[in-house]
């Protein structure tokens, strides 16, 4: 149940004045970032890895602080997370990011993979979708003891929030074209929080919240003009828009690769019609889709934990992790 006042966030947010410096590179004011939690009377414990030296991406692990290794029959679900932030600002360990994560492993008791992606405009897109590519790799062949005892690897789920949705469904679709190299990591399903889909065709809703206080239309624009490849057309590139540009024949891919999407949205977000639209693709293929929408702000959970209850018992439903 949608708490009854949903007061939006007051923060200096970064959307509202994108500033690009004359070498290309956009600057970005210093932000409030958590170091990793290695707190033995925590909940949640989390700890850095590199990911590619040379890329200079690293991973955000996080597990439940359990006194034991779980045997192997009770291995947990293993999420790997993409963070938001418009593929132009925010890290993983970005505090609203990496609170997010923490309350997703111990609500949920499952183990997060935080992706901390190269931002464009200084590395366009597809560069964030390959270093999620990266990541698959590294947890398929790591020794590292955290992965090896605790993730179901044949368990996996791709989630992310607002551009990390985005991220978390075309990374999905470049896993499934080297999943024979994958084995045994095998991902289950999707989870699209409030993900940043725009097309050159204004829908209703970017229509109605142009002037939205926290992602206004023109920062949406401006953000996909930086991190779309040189010499995207528009915005109804493949990167932008899921239903155009093949987006049938990507739905038809999930759905022989046997997933499941869980899409989340509310209706004060100026995306929420693409990401309904979206869901109505998917479902048109015939992909097992599951949905949230609801009211509120875009990507309020993150902004507030307080109001997480409801997504992340729709997330554990769609997991099927049982009470």
């Amino acid at each position: 149940m949608a708490p009854e006042k949903i007061v939006r966030p007051v923060f200096d947010n970064p959307f509202l004045n994108i500033t690009v410096n004359p070498d290309g590179t956009v600057k970005r004011d210093p932000e409030l970032r958590n170091p990793a939690n290695s707190d033995p009377n925590s909940t949640v414990l989390s700890k850095d890895v590199t990911l590619d030296p040379t890329k200079k991406t690293w991973l955000r692990l996080y597990i439940p602080n359990l006194a034991t290794p779980p045997p192997p029959t009770a291995k947990l679900p293993l999420i790997f997370y993409y963070h938001g932030g418009g593929f132009i600002f925010c890290n993983a360990d970005t505090s609203v990011y990496d609170v997010f994560c923490k309350g997703l492993v111990e609500k949920l008791g499952a183990m997060v993979v935080s992706l901390d992606y190269r931002l464009a405009p200084e590395h366009r897109l597809p560069a964030a979708y390959e270093d999620a590519v990266d990541g698959f790799f590294w947890v398929k062949n790591t020794d590292d003891e955290w992965v090896t005892k605790y993730a179901d690897l044949s368990n996996c789920f791709l989630s992310g929030t607002s551009a990390g949705g985005n991220l978390a469904y075309h990374a999905g679709l470049r896993f499934a074209a080297v999943s024979g190299d994958l084995n045994p990591l095998r991902v289950r399903g999707l989870i699209l929080h409030h993900p940043n889909f725009s097309g050159a065709k204004r829908t209703g809703s970017e229509e109605k919240l142009a002037n939205d206080p926290l992602l206004p239309l023109y920062a949406i624009d401006q953000m996909f003009d930086l991190s779309l490849p040189e010499g995207a057309a528009d915005h109804d590139h493949e990167y932008s828009n899921p239903v155009a540009n093949g987006g049938s024949k990507n739905a038809d891919l999930i759905k022989r690769m046997g997933w499941r999407v869980l899409v989340t949205g509310c209706f004060d977000d100026p995306l929420v019609d693409a990401g309904l639209d979206c869901v109505k693709m998917l479902e048109g293929e015939g992909v097992e889709t599951s949905k949230l929408f609801g009211d509120g702000y875009h990507a309020m959970e993150v902004f507030d934990p307080d109001m997480s209850g409801s997504l992340f018992d729709a997330i554990k439903s769609f997991i099927r992790i049982a009470d």
